[in-house]
């Protein structure tokens, strides 16, 4: 059975994601991990609401900001794929991993 580890990563920073992303690609591709992205997902805008006080009537009106995602998969290449889910990313970059489990077409478990 092969496993897909999904990578996720947001930021307000996109400058910080693009250079994460891209180290982090080309860190896969000199190990030889077959790699699929980075993948570019739209940019969400946040609309944060500020209160000048802890009561809810002082309102001092709204904070926006936009949010940059990049999603990058690691196909197979289980010790490398465990080996960037212990890495350090910086604070400015939100990192989501998930682990999928491919089983071969046509496999049948007894």
């Amino acid at each position: 059975m092969t496993f897909v580890t999904k990578l996720r990563f947001q930021s307000g920073d996109r400058a910080a994601l693009d250079d994460t992303v891209n180290s982090l690609r080309s860190m896969l591709e000199r190990k030889g991990a077959e790699c699929k992205g980075p993948h570019t997902e739209p940019a969400e805008r946040v609309r944060v609401p500020l209160y000048e006080g802890l009561s809810s009537g002082d309102s001092l009106g709204n904070w926006e900001f936009e949010v940059f995602a990049r999603r990058l998969e690691i196909h197979g290449n289980d010790h490398i794929a465990r080996e960037v889910g212990h890495m350090d990313f910086p604070d400015s970059v939100h990192v989501e991993i998930e682990v999928e489990q491919k089983k071969p077409l046509g496999y049948r478990q007894n």
